[in-house]
């Protein structure tokens, strides 16, 4: 899509004219604890208070859990009906899984509910563990995600304690390099395909070692050849936009 490429909004062009209304691209580096929605709300506001107005469509491009960083694409105005194909391009991550254990989440944001021994792992098993994933693959996603069951998101039905029955579906893992090892914690770069839970990855990635992983941290560095390298902060964009030029922000109306 190289036509988007002249609306992206970057670190690395402060200078470039923005016309939100008609569409723009921004490229995020989304802190720790915040929500993807989170991102996009408070966009949303500052660019509704720049311009004057009481309504613009603001939207992702890929949710990340919030104990996860790395780059999020926002899209404004028209440029939103570009979000499936821009959700659709495979995608970067770094991060580190921790082996012994297993959490209901398949992170750490809940805590471990299965232990599991680590003694019989070496390193040698665990890259050749990890080359088996790099392939095609039946993966089930984590039940604490917003995948829709019958209307309702599935992690609302866990935390109400209700049974839920996730369907597998396949995933593409390009690569799954590992980067560091030193037990229980195993660091990793992974190049995959749209809709791949990194979580479930972690959490098979230990079920294969014949113990339990889940993921300790995770950083998407990377969404097509859009790259985290480029992205502002949210101190950055906040006061990017508050400092652009209002006549070369708002189109005709």
């Amino acid at each position: 899509m190289p036509y988007i490429t002249d609306k992206v909004v970057s670190n690395l062009t402060p200078n470039k004219e923005v016309d939100f209304l008609n569409g723009a691209v921004l490229l995020i580096d989304k802190p720790l604890g915040w929500t993807s929605f989170d991102v996009v709300n408070k966009i949303r506001f500052k660019i509704k208070h720049l311009l004057g107005i009481k309504k613009i469509k603001v939207g992702h491009a890929g949710t990340l859990d919030p104990n996860a960083t790395g780059l999020l694409i926002i899209c404004t105005g028209k440029l939103t009906k570009e979000i499936d194909s821009l959700q659709a391009m495979e995608k970067i991550y770094s991060g580190s899984i921790f082996l012994g254990a297993t959490t209901p989440t398949y992170d750490g944001e809940s805590e471990p509910d299965s232990v599991f021994p680590i003694s019989h792992i070496d390193d040698k098993n665990v890259i050749s563990v990890s080359e088996k994933f790099e392939s095609t693959y039946e993966q089930i996603p984590p039940i604490f995600s917003a995948i829709k069951i019958n209307g309702q998101k599935s992690y609302d039905l866990a935390r109400r304690g209700k049974e839920v029955e996730m369907k597998s579906r396949p995933v593409t893992i390009h690569s799954f390099d590992i980067t560091n090892i030193d037990l229980p914690e195993v660091n990793f770069t992974v190049r995959c395909s749209k809709g791949t839970y990194i979580r479930s990855l972690a959490y098979d990635f230990g079920k294969a070692l014949d113990s339990g992983g889940y993921l300790s941290s995770l950083r998407r560095e990377a969404i097509g050849n859009f790259t985290v390298s480029g992205a502002f902060t949210m101190d950055e964009i906040l006061k990017y936009i508050e400092q652009l030029d209002i006549s070369k922000t708002q189109s005709d109306k």
